[in-house]
């Protein structure tokens, strides 16, 4: 039985639970680029569209002006669907490969869920990774300690990804929640954050362990507070536009979001 008024809360996976700085499917993007057409993207592109699924991603890196600009020098032309299909068909087996070397969680992640679950508040969770991918790293996952209530992959819906709210409404169905305002989504990036506002749940940004830092967990723990902070204000540039209701560092910040919606609600607010 829960006490809490919080009836669930819905996790985005790489860069907050698991995989500190989002290396998982950055990295493979570079490769996938490389593999599939030989041809060059830096990591800082590969990370810009992230939070989408993994087409739309492949997509939107390629309508970078930079990323177009070298594709029209080598092929005489944009990038067409034909080429983005190429491209997933390459980062598929590199990202089921490389998925589980990725798969360990975030400083205090298990702690934090396992905190909440205490509390009867139930766990969903979803993720720009197709259902291939996630089969691949929710066991490896579990091995580690996370065991999400439910787990939407971002072609589980035919109605599509983030920022759309199908994703985070699908955990809601499946976990039996009775009102998404008693919800809160939590993601390293903008769309996942949109996401939250588009299914009515309170939203929650993740400054410094994910995508917009970039952070490897080494230098996350060997920085000094004037680095830190430079990463927090890029990565709060990005995230700030789609006004998360909370910025937090890491996930090890959470319970004192989690305390604040539990008073707000109990005073009768809404996201």
């Amino acid at each position: 039985m829960s006490n809490s008024p919080i009836q669930a809360v819905i996790f985005d996976w790489a860069g907050t639970i698991v995989d500190f700085g989002s290396f998982a499917p950055t990295s493979i993007f570079v490769e996938a680029f490389k593999q599939g057409f030989d041809f060059d993207i830096n990591l800082e592109e590969a990370r810009e569209p992230m939070g989408l699924g993994k087409w739309d991603h492949i997509q939107a890196v390629g309508r970078i002006p930079a990323v177009d600009k070298r594709w029209n020098d080598k092929f005489g032309r944009s990038m067409t669907s034909e080429d983005i299909d190429a491209i997933y068909a390459a980062f598929m087996p590199l990202q089921k490969a490389k998925v589980a070397d990725h798969a360990d969680p975030i400083v205090n992640a298990i702690e934090v869920v396992n905190g909440l679950k205490d509390k009867g508040i139930k766990i969903g969770s979803c993720s720009g990774y197709p259902r291939e991918v996630m089969n691949v790293l929710i066991p490896v996952a579990a091995d580690y300690g996370y065991k999400p209530d439910y787990v939407v992959a971002t072609d589980d819906l035919p109605q599509g990804g983030r920022p759309a709210p199908f994703m985070a409404l699908k955990n809601v169905i499946e976990l039996n929640v009775t009102d998404v305002n008693a919800c809160i989504k939590v993601d390293d990036a903008a769309p996942g954050i949109d996401e939250g506002h588009n299914a009515g749940m309170w939203t929650v940004g993740l400054l410094l362990s994910g995508n917009e830092a970039g952070l490897t967990f080494e230098e996350y723990q060997a920085a000094d507070e004037e680095t830190l902070n430079a990463a927090r204000e890029k990565a709060r540039a990005k995230l700030i536009k789609s006004s998360p209701h909370y910025l937090i560092d890491t996930i090890a910040d959470f319970p004192e979001v989690v305390a604040d919606i539990e008073r707000r609600l109990e005073a009768g607010e809404r996201p």
